[in-house]
């Protein structure tokens, strides 16, 4: 049946992630930490790549011309 009609959905289980040494960075929401606030992005993006993070109104648009970033 599969060889006549194919597949139109497969499904995949991933378990067993945890990962004991994650920390969980918090985001100080409070207007007097602003800097706080910079250095958490920073954070992030640092650890998980500068698309980690972005402003909700981008999600799903198209993100233009992208040029690679070269090592300092």
């Amino acid at each position: 049946m599969i060889e006549h009609q194919g597949l139109t959905l497969i499904g995949v289980a991933v378990g067993n992630l945890d990962d004991d040494g994650a920390t969980q960075l918090t985001l100080p929401f409070q207007r007097h930490h602003g800097d706080a606030l910079d250095a958490a992005l920073d954070d992030v993006r640092e650890r998980f790549g500068p698309s980690a993070i972005t402003r909700a109104v981008l999600l799903g648009g198209d993100t233009g011309l992208s040029v690679p970033l070269l090592p300092d």
